[in-house]
This record gives structure tokens, sequence and C-alpha cells, in this order.
């Protein structure tokens, strides 16, 4: 008796590599325009699209954040925060008074003024 042979039946597509998570994405017009504008910029315009998005996600995740707001934003804050105390001001104290305890919330809690990256030790 003739031994017989099974054949596994081919499966479609490449072989898997078992690397990874697939994620499926919807990409805009515009926005698939600007990857193929940096692939066409990048030292090498080979890439693939699949290659170039995980390279620009390695950057951005590379890039560190800045924690501290620009110089016009903290002046806008801190001209805000003073239009709205003297709003909220008691207008029984004296200007003194009212000077001191406004400088007082200025200055934040003792508690939270050693935490703070803004001011000098």
């Amino acid at each position: 008796m003739a031994k017989k042979t099974v054949v596994p039946k081919k499966r479609r597509g490449p072989a898997p590599t078992g690397q990874g998570v697939q994620i499926g994405e919807r990409w805009h017009p515009s926005e698939l325009a600007a990857i193929d504008a940096w692939i066409a910029a990048s030292t090498d315009p080979t890439i693939t699209r699949a290659h170039a998005v995980r390279r620009l996600v390695a950057l951005g995740l590379s890039v560190q954040q800045s924690r501290t707001p620009a110089r016009g934003q903290r002046e806008r804050a801190a001209t805000l925060a003073n239009a709205q105390m003297d709003r909220m001001a008691d207008r029984s104290a004296s200007a003194g008074d009212q000077a001191t305890r406004k400088r007082r919330l200025l200055k934040g809690p003792s508690a939270f003024q050693n935490v703070r990256k803004d001011r000098a030790k």
C-alpha cells in the first residue's frame, strides 16, 4: 500500500512574521501627501509609507515635550489673574491689605512653594 502525502492548503498573502501588532489606520489625502513629501525629502526615498510612518512615530515619541509655557502665555495668564483678583478684592479693606492678600495668593500655599519650578530655591 502506497503512503499518502498530505499537502497543506496554501495560504494567501505573505508568510506571517509573528512580530509586532498590526494597526489599521485611515489617512486623509493631505496627511498622505505630507508623508509622501517627507519620504521624497528623506535621504532614502525608496522607503515605504509604512516604514516612513514608523520612523515619524519614533521621531515624535523621542522628542521631549516642553512643560514651560511661552513667555507671552505666562504674561497673559498673569494679567488675567491680576484682573480677576482686582475684581474679587474686598473693597472695604485698605489698599495695603488688598496688596498683601493679592501677593499671598500669587505666591501660593507654603506647602507648594518648594515644588514650583519657576521659582528659585
